[in-house]
């Protein structure tokens, strides 16, 4: 019985993992980080290339409240500013695996905490 009491409690926070606010995920990320997040600075890196060809921006436009386009296929991608778009970052598991995608892309590696949490910030702030 222990057992089976358990594994509904870990079915139920797995699932409870999965849902999120945009605001729950940007202060998970601000705890990882251990600092602030700053709106300023989330606008600066989403619209900086890093050294790159692209940027954030490139794809989903330097006021990303309006629909973007893959800089590479031409799709069209939804407005990324949740304010715009009620669905964007809504569930974590999707959040980490564009994070992790579009990071590479931009900064050739990971985004950490603190640079999610500024994007984070940012795009919120955006009415």
């Amino acid at each position: 019985m222990r057992h089976l009491l358990l594994l509904a409690a870990l079915a139920t926070a797995a699932v409870a993992a999965q849902a999120a606010t945009p605001a729950e995920l940007q202060a998970a990320y601000t705890a990882q980080a251990g600092s602030p997040a700053q709106a300023a600075r989330g606008q600066a890196f989403f619209t900086s290339t890093h050294g790159k060809e692209w940027s954030c921006a490139s794809c989903h436009g330097v006021k990303p409240t309006g629909p973007g386009k893959h800089a590479a296929t031409g799709k069209t991608i939804g407005p990324l500013a949740p304010a715009f778009n009620p669905e964007r970052f809504t569930d974590n598991a999707k959040v980490e695996k564009w994070f992790r995608r579009n990071c590479n892309d931009v900064v050739s590696r990971e985004c950490t905490a603190a640079e999610k949490a500024d994007v984070l910030a940012w795009l919120q702030s955006l009415k």
